[in-house]
Formats: structure tokens, sequence, C-alpha cells
């Protein structure tokens, strides 16, 4: 169906199929009434095959199918004198070439082939409506003729469906590029809004102890601001989960800002600003440099992901350790664990997990590994990812 174009478009389609129609049915003025069924034929195929359909309730379908049983019915019923037809066959014929590329383009569904089929016989038969019923041909001359017709019907639906393919397959890229637009907002939208909004809620559950308690409406004033910022979480946690949708497949694109593992003591240092916990790093001085782009960024993703959830999971961990080895896989090796179980009011927030999830596909695309669980008296995260021309190393994580 044309419902890609403009309305100026379909005026000015409507008519340019108008003046074709008319000008087919104007010789039929200074003919033989017997002409009348032909120029009737052409000026239908040809408003049919210039118009944008649908026009109304009737579609694309309605009116192929409706030209072409009605260019079979005039081929079988003999209307008119036969050598009269030679004026219109030309553009009745185009007409129906034409509309059988579009119904075989455009026509959705099962309802395609039959239409298609019927649209193609009435331009393969109509070269019938002058053998058949002429004194000097006979059922051979038919044969030929309709043989002859065949070719350009095929062409037509070759045509049809070649377009209909390249219609489609650029109806999935661009559906393809929506989705990976909404995972790459998704994965941004948790990994970095959900890290400070954990912040936020974090400092006001730090000043809710540290405040004067004479001041009870600062302690409501940080519960409010408490209660906000998990309400916001829970909120984002449903976001992330619609913009990744069910059944999708892990793919790639690329992010917005790319990270590595050299940005890892920036995020360890603002992490320690803002909590009580004990955090070290172990970074070898030539990890940074064995990831490639992609799977840096990843390793940092991790990293963030197991930070956050230690905020909004385990705002008591006495103490995190963060470390990144090579293997030899070769590969380098990243685990978070922090030594602290979840506290009460945090293990009871509900949602969450659309992180790891994301960062599980993300590692698996790029053949690596990535293990989430309870670690002693806390919780770890462990990720492997392959290093491409990285030496054996010395650690596993």
């Amino acid at each position: 169906m044309d419902h890609g174009i403009s309305p100026r478009q379909r005026r000015r389609r409507g008519w340019w199929a108008g003046a074709a129609a008319a000008a087919a049915l104007a010789p039929a003025a200074l003919n033989p009434p017997g002409a009348a069924a032909f120029a009737v034929m052409a000026a239908l195929a040809l408003a049919a095959a210039l118009a944008a359909w649908p026009r109304g309730r009737v579609s694309l379908a309605h009116a192929a199918g409706a030209v072409a049983a009605l260019s079979l019915a005039v081929d079988v019923g003999g209307f008119g004198t036969p050598g009269l037809m030679l004026l219109w066959y030309p553009f009745e014929t185009l007409a129906l070439l034409v509309l059988l590329e579009r119904v075989v383009r455009r026509v959705p569904g099962p309802r395609m082939a039959l239409v298609a089929a019927v649209t193609g016989a009435a331009a393969v038969l109509l070269p019938l409506r002058l053998t058949l019923h002429a004194p000097a041909t006979g059922p051979k001359e038919s044969v030929v003729a309709a043989a002859l017709a065949l070719f350009p019907a095929a062409v037509a639906a070759g045509i049809g469906l070649y377009l209909r393919t390249l219609d489609h397959r650029r109806a999935h890229a661009v559906a393809l590029a929506r989705r990976e637009q909404r995972l790459e907002v998704a994965r941004d939208l948790h990994d970095f809004v959900a890290h400070e909004i954990t912040g936020i809620v974090l400092e006001a559950q730090a000043a809710r102890f540290t405040a004067d308690p004479v001041h009870e409406e600062h302690h409501a004033l940080l519960e409010r601001v408490e209660a906000a910022g998990l309400r916001a979480l829970d909120s984002m946690d449903r976001t992330v989960t619609a913009l990744r949708g069910a059944g999708h497949h892990p793919s790639q694109p690329p992010p917005t800002r790319r990270h590595g593992l050299a940005d890892l003591p920036e995020l360890v240092d603002r992490f320690a600003a803002m909590s009580p916990a004990e955090v070290t790093l172990s970074l070898p001085g030539d990890a940074p440099d064995v990831l490639l782009p992609e799977a840096g960024d990843t390793a940092y993703r991790v990293v963030l992901e197991a930070l956050t959830n230690v905020r909004r999971h385990a705002p008591g961990t006495g103490r995190i350790e963060i470390a990144v080895a090579r293997t030899a896989a070769p590969a380098v090796a990243v685990s978070v664990v922090n030594h602290a179980a979840p506290t009460a009011p945090a293990a009871a927030r509900r949602g969450g997990g659309t992180g790891l999830a994301g960062l599980d596909e993300r590692v698996a695309a790029l053949g690596g590994t990535l293990t989430a669980g309870p670690h002693g008296p806390g919780w770890r995260v462990h990720c492997l990812l392959p290093a491409p021309g990285s030496g054996p190393g010395t650690g596993s994580g």
C-alpha cells in the first residue's frame, strides 16, 4: 500500500490517473461503438496503475483484482470488433504490467499470490482478445501470443518481488536500528544515571545518621529525598526493562562514550568518596592496553554495575576489593567482591537485575563469561574477557 506518500503526492497521482483515463477514453468518440469496451478497459487499467492506494475502503488488491477480472471477461466475451483494440492494446498491456509489479511489491499477506495470479493472467491472456475472435487466427496463434506475453509479465513480477525484498530488508534494518538505539539508551540509563541517583540516595541515608536529631524536619526531608531516590530507581528499572524488551538478541551497538580499564581508578575514587567502605583496586599497569576498546568498555561497565549494586543492596559493606588480572587464556579477569551481607532495607527494595542481564549478553557476545553470586558473607561479580594478542599472565582473578 502507498502509505508512505504525502497527501500532495497522493493528489498529484490522482490527477495523473484521471488525465490518463480521460486520454484513453477520448479516441473512443471518433471510433465505432464497438471500441467502447476496449477504451473503458484501457482507461480503468491506467487509472488503477497510476493512482495511489488505498482510496477510502478500496485497496490496491481490490482495484487490481477488479481490473484484471474485467479484462479477462472482455477477452472471453469478445465485446467489440477485434481490429479496433489495436489503439488501446499497448496502453492496457503496460497498465496491467505496472499493476502486476505493484501488487507483487505492495499487497500484504497471502492475498498477494491470488491477486498477482489474476493480474498476471490478465496481462498474459490479453492478446487472446485479438486472436480468439479474429477470423484469420486460431488456437496456434493464441498460444504463441500468450507465450510471448508471458516474458514481460514474468519480468514485471520479478521486479516487484525484488523491490518487495528490498522493502522488507529496509524495514528490518530500520527496526533493528531503532531497537539497538533503545538498547543503548537502556544500558547508558542504567549504568550511569542509576549510578548517580544511587549516590544521591546514599548521601541522604548518610545525612540522616549524622544530622542533629533535634531537627526533626531535617530528618523528614532526608527521608523524603531517600524515598524519592528509591522510587526513581524503581521507575528506572521498569523503563530499562521496557526499552530492552523481551526476547531480543544480544548485540553490540557503539556506545556514546567508551570507557576502559584506565578509567577504573577515577571510578573507584568517586565511589570511595561517597562510601564509608574501604575500597581497594588491583590494576596491573599493562592491563588497560590488552583489551580491545569494546571489551575494555564492557569491563568498566561490569565494575560500575557491581559498585552500583553494592550501594543499592549492601550500603553497610565494610570492604570492597576490585581486582584486574591477566590470565593464560589469554584473557583478562575482572572481579568485584564486597565483604558484607545486604542490609534488610536495601534488600527489601523490589526490582533490579536488568543491569546484570544486559551485561551478561554484552560479555557473551564478546566471547567472555560473567558470573555473580554469594561469596562468603558478601557478593562477588566475576568477568572473564578474551584479550587477543595478550600473553600469559600471572593471575586468574
